[in-house]
């Protein structure tokens, strides 16, 4: 659920072991010029302060901010160093055992000190909590986590060369045990963290107030400036924000029409950084007993009917890209699968499928989005195509993002629209969690087949040699077509010309960093 930039993400080497120096904020000089907030606006919303409970843009751009994990990713690096850990590494060969050593004199924003018992809790609760919107299923190799005064020992059931990489995602964030619940979800509206920043104020879908945390020691060496979040619900509030200059940093999501128009031209007073993006969007099918999608001719007549290029051109104003293939393109190992499985948008043998499995035109269905200007004329859009030929009737059902999570995880529609940001730079960010049993989509797809070459690509250090196994899996999902890619994305981000640093707000790594934010 993270963005990455345009190149081939090629991790060589599952491990990164050593120490980076704490930081020494006190040595940098604050800025003189503005020592005001600098506000940055975004369409993303915050599901939960809990990072058991949220596996979400929204809470994890958050999550890196206030949150600190055993270890990150530096700016423009695909290989994770270590954060909170003084070092990590493997300590078989089999990569089955993980081992950190937390820093000496970490503390979490209450002074208290964090012990390996607080990281072991941190784990032990996000699988026991299993929240059905948690992230919870991207650890689903660690069996078990041992604690002994400052070190850690993760033990897997199986090989994982991506662990490392997992651990420096939202769902490795580490809490404090004597005020997160082992076994429910933590109710307050504040954050006990150990990040770069301080979460001082929070109004619920509206803003975040951040200040530098100076109790803060990891990865980061300088602090940024003070940040307040303001939290926008439809894009073109979000615009008109940006118009008047209510917000100095614009990024997710201004309106398809308004970032065509940027592509022309910058705007006077603004800065403009436009870089390519492995964000997907899916049309993901539910599985569930009694849908018409759990029968699989169903799903296929739908992948043979659908007109990607129409989409991203129409509702999307050709400001992201048809994608073929649950991997995006700029991820190591993609190809494009559903093209070759489906190569040209066809009624006619989508009528074929559906005639060959015995099943009667038209077949109802019911489609869920989240709420948005941009998702809307994507549904009039998706039920033209479906209605087109009289072959599927598409009820749409519209809900708020709090509202359409806990719809989908309940199966309340037979297919919806779901949006994906890679968690770390490696294409297993798009394998386990979107197509993997037990995914995060949770939709109730599984394959046995899927699964092993899964676990095949998992073993590999060098990343370079599971793009074998890659490529079958993208073969195989769509042939089973429990998911069909839609697009990819773009990635903009907007500023004043009196800050600095947006340029690195987001690089791909699953990070957003508001410390990099500073006035000029």
């Amino acid at each position: 659920m993270r963005s990455v930039r345009l190149g081939t993400l090629l991790v060589c080497g599952a491990l990164v072991a050593g120490g980076v120096a704490a930081a020494a904020w006190q040595l940098w000089p604050q800025d003189a010029a503005r020592s005001g907030p600098i506000t940055v606006g975004t369409t993303d919303e915050v599901s939960s302060l809990d990072p058991a409970g949220a596996y979400d843009a929204g809470s994890w751009a958050l999550f890196g901010n206030v949150y600190q994990s055993l270890l990150t990713f530096t700016s423009g690096s695909t290989l994770p160093v270590p954060d909170a850990a003084e070092r990590c590494a493997f300590t078989d060969t089999g990569l089955r055992t993980y081992r950190c050593r937390l820093r000496d004199g970490l503390t979490f924003a209450d002074g208290r000190p964090i012990t390996g018992a607080d990281v072991k809790h941190s784990f032990d609760r996000l699988r026991a909590i299993a929240s059905t919107v948690g992230p919870a299923p991207i650890f689903a190799s660690l069996r078990k986590v041992d604690a002994a005064g400052p070190e850690v020992t993760f033990h897997l059931a199986a090989r994982d060369a991506t662990f490392p990489h997992k651990l420096a995602t939202g769902a490795g964030a580490i809490v404090e045990r004597g005020s997160y619940p082992a076994k429910a979800l933590r109710k307050s509206t504040g954050i006990n963290g150990s990040g770069p920043y301080l979460l001082t104020q929070y109004e619920p879908g509206k803003r975040a107030r951040l200040e530098p945390n100076p109790r803060y020691q990891g990865a980061i060496s300088r602090p940024g400036a003070p940040v307040e979040i303001r939290y926008f619900k439809e894009s073109a509030a979000l615009a008109a924000a940006w118009k008047e200059r209510r917000v100095d940093v614009a990024h997710r999501q201004l309106p398809p029409q308004e970032l065509a128009a940027l592509e022309d031209g910058a705007e006077d007073g603004a800065t403009i950084t436009q870089a390519g993006s492995a964000e997907t969007r899916n049309l993901v099918f539910s599985l569930r007993k009694g849908s018409p999608v759990a029968d699989p001719a169903v799903r296929r007549a739908v992948a043979a009917l659908l007109d990607r290029s129409r989409i991203a051109a129409g509702p999307y104003h050709s400001t992201v890209e048809p994608l073929y293939s649950v991997i995006p393109r700029g991820v190591l190992g993609h190809n494009n699968a559903f093209h070759d499985e489906y190569p040209v948008p066809s009624a006619e043998r989508a009528a074929q499928l559906l005639r060959e499995a015995g099943i009667q035109a038209p077949v109802r269905l019911t489609y869920g989005h989240r709420s948005g200007a941009a998702y809307a004329e994507e549904a009039v859009e998706l039920r033209r195509q479906l209605q087109n030929g009289g072959l599927f009737e598409l009820d749409v059902v519209t809900a708020d993002w709090q509202d359409f999570q806990r719809g989908y995880a309940d199966g309340a529609y037979d297919m919806y629209g779901l949006g994906w940001l890679a968690d770390f730079p490696d294409p297993d960010s798009f394998a386990q969690p979107l197509v993997g049993r037990g995914s995060t989509l949770r939709n109730g797809y599984a394959s046995k087949q899927v699964d092993r070459l899964i676990a095949a690509t998992q073993q590999y250090g060098d990343r370079a040699k599971a793009v074998g196994d890659f490529g079958a899996l993208q073969r195989e999902v769509a042939k089973d077509v429990p998911l069909l890619p839609l697009w990819q994305n773009k990635e903009y981000v907007l500023s004043t010309e009196d800050v600095t640093g947006a340029q690195y707000l987001s690089d791909g790594t699953g990070i957003w960093r508001l410390w990099e934010l500073r006035w000029i």
